[in-house]
């Protein structure tokens, strides 16, 4: 059978399972069995006959879609809330890996400028920075007391200011990510290049270590968060341009729904860097090196485990259960 006669033939009850999966359309429990084992069997018939084709990865999603909502239905309801945590996020963030992926690259690359064009000129972060940031925080140096810009300000006060401000670039990098993928790249493009220029300071002067085992303490979760913000922000906007198999209105409902997701497993990494960044950071900064390190990499093993592995862990375990 050709592989567009193989769409043909099911592309209506796919589609009627589709509107299932999207809580559009209620279906008696022997109808959804019948649906289900039909996917299952058309999967494996893809596989077989078009394993290239794009149809393999439709069917694929959408065997594990259906599969959720069954899972789901059997759930009580007290358990809906650890669910939502352990499998309907890391999910959603599977499915946006790639714009994470893409995120993070332009965000990596734009702190390598920012250090390389410290080192070749020194005035570097003045440009970016602003010349009363620099000069403050060479007067704090003079001082003995590098890291001391905000050692005196109110704790609660910086922690709304920090909070709010963190909260106020994550969300710009999703909504331009929405509206444009390379908008989002622009944010991080230039919050990266503020980072790199900053740390290419220090690096100069010799104070590499002091201020990256000081400002990666909350760093670790905070520039995370903003990352995976403008990745989130990225899935939306290629979904109206790349929409795949899906009609455009479609495909950017189901980008926003997981971007909303995202968010919200990303509001409290940003609610933790403010709290350690306002009691922590520059309230302890006689912390021994190895407990620096200790936060620093707890910080980085939870963005790895629960954006990186825990999302492919559960990817993988509900396409076993479907086949």
């Amino acid at each position: 059978m050709k592989e567009y006669q193989f769409v043909a033939k099911n592309e209506e009850n796919w589609k009627r399972l589709e509107q299932f999966t999207d809580g559009k359309l209620s279906i008696t429990p022997d109808e959804l069995a019948k649906y289900y084992t039909t996917v299952v069997n058309d999967l494996s018939y893809a596989k077989t006959f078009y394993p290239k084709s794009s149809v393999v990865d439709y069917l694929n999603k959408l065997s594990s879609a259906i599969h959720r909502r069954i899972y789901s239905t059997k759930k009580e309801d007290r358990r809906r809330f650890l669910t939502f945590w352990t499998e309907e996020i890391p999910l959603a963030i599977r499915e946006s890996h790639a714009d994470l992926l893409k995120s993070l690259i332009v965000f990596l690359i734009a702190i390598a400028i920012g250090g390389i064009s410290t080192y070749i000129d020194p005035e570097f972060p003045r440009v970016i920075l602003g010349d009363a940031y620099v000069d403050m925080t060479l007067n704090n140096i003079d001082k003995g007391d590098p890291m001391g810009v905000y050692r005196d300000e109110d704790k609660g006060m910086m922690f709304y200011q920090i909070g709010s401000n963190n909260m106020r670039v994550a969300l710009l990098s999703f909504m331009l990510g929405v509206m444009a993928p390379f908008l989002a790249g622009l944010i991080l493009l230039s919050n990266g290049v503020m980072v790199g220029a900053f740390q290419g300071m220090f690096v100069s002067l010799g104070l590499g270590w002091i201020s990256f085992s000081t400002i990666f303490i909350h760093g670790s979760l905070e520039l995370s968060a903003i990352v995976i913000v403008a990745g989130a922000g990225m899935a939306v906007g290629n979904s109206w341009w790349y929409p795949g198999t899906y009609s455009r209105g479609d495909a950017v409902i189901r980008g926003a729904r997981r971007a909303m997701k995202i968010l919200i497993a990303v509001i409290p990494v940003i609610v933790v860097a403010a709290i350690i960044e306002s009691y922590l950071t520059f309230r302890y900064q006689e912390m021994g090196s190895f407990w620096r390190i200790v936060v620093i990499a707890l910080s980085f093993a939870y963005i790895i485990y629960y954006f990186i592995i825990r999302p492919v862990q559960v990817e993988r375990r509900l396409k076993i259960v479907s086949l």
